[in-house]
């Protein structure tokens, strides 16, 4: 079963291949991104983040997912060097470049805990996916082109793992490097990382994302992960390992 929604202004895709899957639990994954949009959207005028931005609510006062979200958030940072940092250039707070992948971590981790092994969860182009296909197959994921949307340059088999794409070709200028606020990154328009949960593959395909040209070494000293990075005149640089998982 296989279905798609629009939530958190993009759409979301949830596909799982085991016989027993219901309505019900497409109802409850969609439900949870629902929430999470409700809690957390920046465009939502009565959202926690925006009153917290607004001053209306106090730290003391954060619930308990929004505690989580400002840990992890803390946590990218300092490991990150500063190169995550959900502080943005006008001082309001905006922890998307984290809350995804930790939304769609967290709807796998309901999946699982509801006895699912073969699925995937997919929003606005981060995926997280378990077991097999339908056709009892490693997962396949294709990697666009950010000079041409319709056009696929390569094609990714995986399982257990989560890939995750920062770039700048769809949503423009929406990734800032922290240390150098004043400059745009224009020397890569696309960086694609594949870690061990999509939670992980998110946040730091967005530090990488937000380092320029330097991000791709970033991956690569990053044990545990691999990444495919294409500059602004089409040339691509990969990972040392990342070629065993292309396909074509």
């Amino acid at each position: 079963m296989k279905q798609t929604r629009q939530l958190m202004g993009m759409p979301i895709t949830v596909e799982i291949c085991d016989s027993f899957a219901t309505e019900d639990i497409f109802d409850k994954v969609f439900s949870y991104f629902d929430y999470v949009d409700k809690k957390f959207s920046t465009y939502k005028d009565e959202s926690d983040i925006s009153q917290i931005n607004r001053g209306e609510i106090k730290e003391k006062d954060y619930s308990q997912d929004m505690l989580e979200v400002w840990r992890l958030c803390e946590e990218t940072k300092k490991i990150t060097n500063g190169y995550f940092d959900i502080k943005s250039k006008d001082g309001k707070y905006d922890p998307s470049g984290l809350v995804k992948g930790w939304a769609i971590n967290n709807a796998a981790k309901l999946l699982q805990e509801q006895g699912f092994k073969n699925f995937y969860v997919e929003a606005g182009g981060d995926i997280e996916m378990h077991g097999q296909n339908s056709q009892g197959k490693n997962w396949r994921v294709g990697i666009r082109n950010p000079f041409n949307a319709e056009e696929i340059i390569k094609v990714i088999s995986l399982t257990d793992v989560g890939v995750a794409t920062s770039g700048t070709y769809i949503r423009g200028q929406h990734i800032y490097n922290p240390h150098q606020t004043k400059e745009l990154i224009t020397e890569i328009v696309s960086l694609s990382v594949i870690g061990p949960n999509i939670y992980e593959a998110d946040r730091f395909a967005t530090t990488a994302f937000a380092m320029g040209k330097k991000g791709i070494d970033f991956i690569e000293r990053l044990a545990g992960f691999e990444g495919y990075m294409i500059d602004k005149d089409g040339i691509a640089t990969m990972t040392s390992g990342f070629d065993k998982y292309v396909v074509k």
